[in-house]
């Protein structure tokens, strides 16, 4: 879902060894290759195309290894500790990549078999064995040098095949994805703030500068044409639409569904014609009728866009539709909520909001109601009701941080079943393990926008990866 296949992670990976060991202790180097093997071919399961590096064992492979990653524009750099290496050697690859490192500190076995060991037919074999097992003797060195280089650095440590093993590296390696598909986003912002919210408004360069995202800003004027060239025809082929993948209420007025449809078709047109990964909105559109009408109109389209992987935010919520598209590229979703009241008989939380829906993490069939007023906003049509899938969840948002730009707020919670407001919004209940006052008072210590993200699932571990590759904070409230 979120890896194109013809632009795919590249990772490069490479082993880490003394060149002086190898005509020392005969078939030491065979066998620390062949441990290098796999992790490549566990990595080239998860669908990233790896860089295989070989075994670096001296300061000029290093640097060579360094060009190497260069030239394949890889996205991170695995480095199996398979015996004892000299940081002179794995300093200067590190300083020619320039991309995240993720440090393998990985055993054969999780012990030596003693016995088994000290039956070796003499001292040259029983040290030859040792050095199978002692990738934990180099990573204190090579940690050292990296600190007082500034480089930052990751670690995984454990039993080469282990289950546990293969899961950290997977998170690794989902985090390195997400953050490669935040360098590639084309994020579109329409409109401009909704006035007030002071909350919300973002230096935009400094997204730029934290995410990677190019952002592109877009005209209410240049959508409001496209919409007035969607033929008839275009129209009832996306109320069709609309049908299949909505629970569309009786009373909805075909005229309003033709409203929606046509800015649906609009808006597909001028996010392929721009190339947007991610959108977010807000525009009175008050005095003009043909920007009314689009505004007005948004919110049936922007929740396909929302489920087919371009998140779309409302309010002009530029760190919100990156929380999102986060949560997208992590299969979670990614639904756009805020603070909607507190039930403190059952010690639940109400989330949800008005404009678009993510309707592929929706409990049920999403619902469309005619709304005659949107509130505090212009204009009146068509809207979507849903709460998100019952279970497990993660609530995300990004966070303004003076130090490092951004840092990801996050916290675990669960989706419950329950009476929601039926006022044709988004709306969930959500149950926190340190209670509805003791998350909301903590979430609201770190000072976020009054806006989050919310996927399925537990997703701290690999969001706190992802904080740690981008070099921003993160915490966890819960």
């Amino acid at each position: 879902m979120m890896e194109e296949n013809q632009n795919p992670l590249r990772v490069g990976l490479c082993g880490i060894g003394l060149e002086a060991y190898w005509p020392q202790f005969d078939g030491l180097r065979v066998r620390l290759d062949g441990y290098v093997r796999q992790i490549g071919k566990h990595l080239e399961k998860t669908g990233a195309s790896v860089e295989f590096l070989g075994m670096v064992d001296s300061p000029q492979s290093g640097r060579d290894a360094g060009h190497a990653c260069l030239r394949a524009d890889v996205d991170l750099l695995i480095i199996y500790v398979t015996t004892y290496a000299l940081s002179s050697t794995v300093l200067p690859m590190v300083q020619r990549a320039k991309v995240p490192v993720l440090v393998l500190n990985l055993q054969p076995q999780a012990a030596i078999d003693y016995d088994a060991f000290n039956r070796l037919p003499d001292r040259t074999a029983m040290t030859g064995e040792w050095l199978a097992f002692c990738s934990s003797c180099s990573v204190p060195e090579i940690a050292n040098v990296f600190s007082r280089a500034g480089i930052a650095f990751n670690q995984v440590t454990g039993v080469l095949g282990d289950e546990a093993v293969w899961s950290e590296i997977n998170a690794w390696i989902q985090a390195a994805r997400v953050k490669k598909a935040l360098a590639d986003n084309r994020l579109g912002l329409l409109g401009h703030y909704y006035s007030g919210m002071l909350d919300i408004m973002t230096d935009v360069t400094q997204v730029s500068i934290s995410f990677g995202c190019h952002i592109e800003q877009l005209e209410v004027d240049e959508l409001s044409a496209i919409r007035g060239t969607v033929s008839e025809a275009e129209i009832a082929k996306r109320i069709e639409l609309f049908r299949s993948h909505f629970d569309v209420q009786s009373d909805c007025a075909q005229e309003e569904l033709a409203r929606a449809a046509r800015t649906s078709v609009a808006l597909d047109q001028f996010t392929t014609a721009h190339d947007l990964q991610s959108l977010a909105y807000y525009h009175m559109g008050s005095g003009v009728p043909a920007n009314e009408d689009t505004m007005s109109s948004i919110i049936l389209g922007t929740s396909l866009l929302t489920a087919r992987g371009v998140p779309v935010a409302g309010e002009y919520e530029v760190k919100n539709v990156l929380a999102m598209k986060i949560m997208d590229c992590l299969g979670a979703g990614g639904s756009f909520s805020e603070f909607y009241g507190l039930d403190l008989n059952a010690n639940h939380v109400l989330m949800g909001h008005d404009g678009p829906g993510h309707i592929a993490i929706a409990e049920s069939k999403t619902k469309v109601r005619p709304l005659a007023v949107f509130h505090g906003k212009v204009g009146r049509g068509l809207s979507v009701e849903m709460s998100v899938k019952h279970g497990p969840v993660t609530l995300l948002s990004i966070v303004e941080d003076a130090a490092h730009g951004f840092k990801l707020l996050a916290a675990h919670a669960e989706c419950v079943s329950g009476e929601v407001l039926h006022i044709g919004n988004t709306n969930s209940r959500y149950r926190f393990p340190i209670g509805a006052r003791g998350f909301v008072e903590a979430w609201n210590a770190q000072g976020p926008a009054h806006h989050c993200a919310i996927g399925i699932g537990h997703l701290s571990g690999c969001l706190s990866k992802l904080a740690q590759l981008l070099g921003i904070p993160f915490l966890q409230i819960c």
